[in-house]
């Protein structure tokens, strides 16, 4: 599962990538489509797209003479797992700072705004 993560994060980590991926999170499109907002050559977008399909997060399908792609959510399911010991974490300290809060109030005036 370790690879699998690595794959999934690498892919992740371009913000070129991550805006595709939120593109077809809408639901599928063309490669062209999916270029559209992005400056970026059809090949370039074509790259990325490869890189996120080698990552199991996008599909192909070929209707006709259109190529359309879909967004996989198999991978983005095994990091959302793999983050729930860090979302524990990070809640079980908020917990203890609102403890911590609420059992020493301060005696600083409240900042008003100018």
């Amino acid at each position: 599962m370790d690879s699998r993560l690595d794959t999934t994060f690498a892919a992740l980590a371009d913000p070129t990538r991550r805006a595709l991926l939120a593109q077809l999170a809408r639901g599928e499109a063309t490669v062209n489509r999916l270029a559209a907002p992005h400056d970026l050559t059809l090949a370039a977008v074509s790259r990325h797209l490869k890189v996120l399909e080698t990552a199991g997060l996008v599909a192909k399908t070929r209707q006709a003479q259109w190529r359309s792609c879909r967004l996989v959510a198999d991978p983005l399911q095994e990091v959302d797992a793999w983050m729930e010991d860090y979302r524990r974490f990070f809640a079980d300290r908020f917990d203890r700072l609102a403890e911590h809060l609420a059992d020493h109030p301060t005696d600083h005036p409240k900042e008003t705004p100018p």
